[in-house]
């Protein structure tokens, strides 16, 4: 069976791209280079922020139309990280709210990638 086990963004400055998720994550990354940086979790997936510009890869195509998701343990949770990533500056595209699925919200990364934080499934 195949277990998907890294998700790679395409950014235009992946230091930049970098230093906001090491303060979103709170870890520093595993690897970096001029064209790239990556993450490791605790649970195996990596995160792979890979430059639009490398010499070595094209990257075609735009849009975000995808989102990174963090799953925590209750709304109070959701509502911590709200506020620690707006007072850090973090853009929130949505706020927080009740979905159909409970409470959530949307940030978005230095390009305009969507990170949802949202309860787990019940």
């Amino acid at each position: 069976m195949i277990s998907p086990n890294l998700l790679i963004l395409y950014v235009e400055n992946p230091a930049a791209s970098g230093r906001f998720y090491e303060t979103l994550f709170g870890r520093a990354p595993v690897a970096q280079s001029p064209g790239f940086v990556a993450f490791r979790f605790d649970n195996g997936l990596g995160l792979g922020l890979w430059s639009t510009s490398a010499t070595d890869f094209v990257s075609a195509g735009s849009g975000h139309r995808s989102e990174i998701a963090i799953v925590v343990e209750d709304d109070a949770a959701i509502d911590d990280l709200h506020e620690k990533w707006q007072a850090a500056g973090v853009t929130i595209e949505q706020p927080p709210f009740a979905a159909v699925f409970g409470r959530t919200f949307v940030a978005l990364d230095p390009d305009g990638h969507r990170i949802r934080v949202c309860p787990p499934d019940k």
